[in-house]
């Protein structure tokens, strides 16, 4: 995006990419957007410099609806470069102010799948630890116990289905720390496929990790009525198992 007389102007995408955004919208309205990522994208902007989902979509909204002036497309969660599935902006600043306080006191509800590469020796477990962020490194690391600087995170793993190399869990996370599923299953021995800085044997392909955002559970922000927001993968395993 750049101005021109004080207002914004955005890239025109080409009509190929504005079909593949438009087909990965999952639901929009006034107030909100919610957007099928791919693995690759990054939903804001990094050091990178790539250009990232946030800007996208506003340069998508602005061409679909013939919008001369900004458009407002606020941040409301993250997901991880190589991980795919659903993820809400907000398209008004109160949207986005209600939506951070749902995610900062738990009133979001976030399940995502997992292919790992071995079966947990539990088919269902709330899964505690105390996670320390490596900032150099870019990784995290568990611990059973508290140790300084730690910070708790749970989740609650559910095996669904076993491919014939892989398994698929569902994963309801109850904090939302710093990779924080690929650090506690790794920890358990479950290491997500693809993942190599957490330990998987290999990488994918298309260099993703084989982690999906599938379901959001949340009240809308401005109409107050419950929300249910599944995202279909990307994944090949994942599809397999539909």
């Amino acid at each position: 995006m750049s101005t021109e007389g004080g207002s914004p102007v955005y890239r025109a995408l080409p009509q190929q990419e504005f079909n593949d955004i438009a087909g990965r919208i999952l639901y929009e309205d006034n107030h909100l957007l919610i957007f099928n990522k791919r693995s690759g994208e990054i939903v804001q902007a990094d050091k990178t410099e790539d250009e990232c989902l946030r800007t996208t979509l506003k340069a998508f909204v602005a061409q679909r609806d013939n919008n001369p002036g900004a458009v407002f497309m606020g941040v409301v969660h993250r997901l991880d470069r190589p991980v795919s599935g659903a993820v809400i902006f907000a398209k008004t600043s109160k949207a986005l102010g209600r939506l951070n306080e749902a995610f900062r006191t738990g009133q979001m509800h976030k399940f995502y799948w997992a292919v790992v590469c071995n079966r947990p020796k539990e088919d269902e477990k709330l899964l505690t630890h105390y996670l320390t962020r490596n900032e150099k490194q870019n990784k995290t690391y568990t611990s059973l116990t508290p140790k300084q600087g730690a910070k708790e995170a749970k989740l609650r793993y559910k095996f669904l289905q076993a491919t014939e190399r892989y398994y698929l869990l569902e994963v309801e996370l109850y904090t939302g720390r710093h990779h924080q599923i690929r650090a506690q299953l790794s920890a358990i021995g479950c290491v997500i496929k693809g993942d190599l800085k957490y330990g998987a044997p290999r990488s994918n392909p298309d260099g993703s990790i084989s982690l999906h955002s599938r379901r959001i559970k949340f009240v809308h922000p401005v109409r107050k009525e419950e929300m249910e927001i599944i995202a279909p993968p990307f994944c090949p395993v994942m599809k397999s198992c539909l």
